[in-house]
């Protein structure tokens, strides 16, 4: 598959051009200098414990790095060891902020080393440091990350974790001056008061007090010091979707939507947006863990992708961030590595069904007819309608219902989750329910006769895209089967024609793996995935869609280098909500007074837990 691309106006390229935008790739410079700080900031924390390392032929080459410093060295090469290894990531991410950091602690290494041990060799060391970041300056000039004061509690939570085990060493090293034999409730209480800056109840003979005293003070003074400027700092939110923005991203759509079934997401209010310099075309992300995370294709006209492609490129330059895009077309794909240079993988096939070719006759829907039919005889019905033809009651009882029937306490979804429902904007959103009168107990339930609903998005003006997929765990088993089949034989007398029901990760593997004549290392890899599944849903999901006969649209995944993918399949694990890394539920209700919510419903694969549950 291939597709034309003309420029767009700044960064324009000519029609099969292999234009190539360089990313945030890593810089030697910064990359030694990170590894430098960390090596460092280690062999200072060790000088700073380890009475045997500070007298070893070792110390001679630590008492000639920045951080070692007369009657206070092993307080000050701690604490500095400390602040190095803070910085080291930093340094290596370009961040203007670390350098800045490390260029004001190297002199005040260097005149420390001069006014306490008269080092001239150490201060030249910290000079020569410091000069190699200053002639190196301009490679330092990443921007922050989106942050928030929540950053505070963490860094007080992991630094002060960190300082009591550095306090429990420290106040365990010296066993020879050690007076009498202090239990290890003994030593914690040492150290907690220590960290205050009081004297606890270990006792050591000589200067060794001193030592264990200026160490475990200078541990509780940098955890505070830094608690306080990260509480006390501006805040920087993560970035959302203005109302001029999504605006903008509506006209594309309505232009442009029939393009990519997952186009609509891009309206998702989590996220942030960069536009082309002719505004024709857009690219929405969220920074997840430093990664620039993009999904789906670029929205608008095909011709305007390179220019908002090289925005996206310079907004992650810029950051320090690694780009990232999950889930884009093969078309997007092929655009993608042709204008960035970047790599794709074939992360799995999407399941689209033209509605009208969509029959339950035939024996390969037996199963499903059967289930449908059992169903209703039960006595449930269902209803398809778009949203905007929901009664204001009606609605607000299908809201409520899809928050209190969510699985997980976490919300699930990104890439092909919208995060809300009957938005004013989002009135031609297709939603499906399922009702039964009467449950057996004789009373209505909190949602009357409701029971089930399924919600897709606009996909063009014909088409429809699964977004969620929702139950009453007293229903019947089989309801999201019904209401699919209810919704594909709906679809056209409401002007669809084809519908994306989700994507099956990996799915060629597991079709392919499961085939007689499946080689070793296909068998593997799909007892792997099917291992996998019993936490991801990977092989049960796409069992559950290759029952309604799809055809299949492969779906990529588009990185920078191998070793990135590690951290990309982390940062799209948070975003999907499988990895949570958020404050607990209790405290997000409270903060909903306060605050917008980020959206973030769960896609249709936490659905897919009430099919393996029924």
């Amino acid at each position: 598959m291939s597709v034309r691309i003309d420029g767009d106006k700044k960064g324009s390229v000519p029609a099969g051009a292999r234009k190539v935008l360089r990313g945030p790739r890593p810089e030697t410079v910064p990359s030694l200098v990170g590894t430098a700080a960390t090596f460092v900031g280690l062999l200072n924390i060790a000088a700073g414990i380890f009475p045997r390392f500070r007298a070893s032929r070792m110390h001679a080459v630590t008492e000639v790095l920045p951080g070692t410093t007369g009657p206070f060295a092993a307080a000050l090469a701690l604490s500095t060891g400390v602040l190095l290894l803070l910085l080291a990531h930093g340094l290596k991410r370009r961040k203007r902020r670390a350098w800045r950091a490390a260029v004001a602690l190297l002199p005040i290494g260097a005149v420390a080393q001069f006014l306490y041990r008269h080092s001239v060799v150490g201060v030249l060391i910290s000079i020569a440091l410091l000069v190699l970041l200053v002639r190196h300056r301009s490679e330092f000039t990443a921007l922050p990350d989106p942050r928030s004061r929540w950053k505070a509690l963490a860094n007080f939570i992991l630094l002060g974790s960190g300082s009591l085990g550095l306090g429990l060493v420290i106040v365990s090293v010296h066993p020879g001056r050690v007076v009498g034999n202090p239990s290890i409730a003994d030593r914690i209480q040492h150290v907690m008061y220590g960290l205050f800056g009081f004297e606890g109840p270990v006792e050591y003979a000589g200067d060794t007090s001193w030592t264990v005293a200026y160490s475990l003070g200078a541990l509780g003074l940098l955890t505070a010091i830094t608690t306080i400027y990260l509480a006390f700092r501006p805040e920087h939110p993560a970035a959302r979707l203005t109302e001029d923005d999504e605006r903008q991203l509506r006209d594309l759509l309505a232009k442009h939507g029939a393009r990519d079934s997952l186009g609509h997401f891009a309206l998702r209010r989590d996220k942030a947006v960069v536009f082309s310099p002719s505004g024709k075309a857009a690219v929405t992300y969220r920074v997840v863990s430093g990664v620039m995370l993009a999904s789906g294709d670029p929205i608008g006209d095909v011709e305007a992708w390179p220019g908002a492609i090289e925005r996206f490129m310079d907004e992650a330059k810029a950051h320090s961030w690694t780009p990232a895009v999950v889930g884009c077309s093969e078309t997007g794909g092929e655009v993608w590595t042709r204008e960035t240079g970047l790599d794709a993988l074939e992360l799995g096939d999407e399941a689209v069904v033209d509605a009208a070719d969509f029959s339950l006759s035939g024996r390969a829907m037996r199963n499903v007819r059967q289930m449908v039919k059992r169903i209703e005889r039960n006595g449930y019905e269902t209803r398809v309608r778009r949203v905007r033809d929901l009664s204001v009651g009606e609605l607000e009882r299908v809201r409520r219902a899809a928050e209190d029937w969510r699985g997980t306490d976490t919300e699930r979804g990104f890439s092909m989750a919208l995060g809300r429902i009957g938005d004013p904007g989002d009135g031609d959103c297709v939603i499906a329910t399922a009702h039964k009168a009467d449950d057996g107990s004789g009373e209505p339930g909190p949602y009357g006769d409701l029971k089930a609903m399924i919600h897709f998005v606009p996909w063009g003006t014909d088409g429809m895209s699964l977004e969620l997929m929702r139950r009453d765990r007293s229903a019947d088993p089989g309801m999201n089967e019904l209401l699919i089949v209810a919704a594909l034989q709906a679809a056209p007398k409401i002007g669809i024609e084809h519908v994306s029901l989700n994507f099956a990760m990996f799915r060629s593997a597991l079709a392919r793996g499961e085939k007689i004549g499946a080689g070793p290392v296909l068998r593997l890899w799909r007892g792997l995935l099917v291992f996998l599944s019993r936490w991801f849903q990977i092989e049960s999901l796409y069992k559950f869609n290759a029952k309604f006969q799809p055809r299949w649209e492969p779906r990529f995944m588009v990185y920078r280098a191998h070793g990135d993918l590690p951290r990309i399949g982390f940062a799209v694990m948070q975003a999907e909500g499988f990895v949570n890394l958020a404050l607990p539920r209790p405290f997000t209700r409270f903060s909903r007074a306060h605050r917008q919510r980020p959206c973030a419903h769960l896609t249709a694969t936490e659905g897919e837990r009430a099919v393996r549950a029924a």
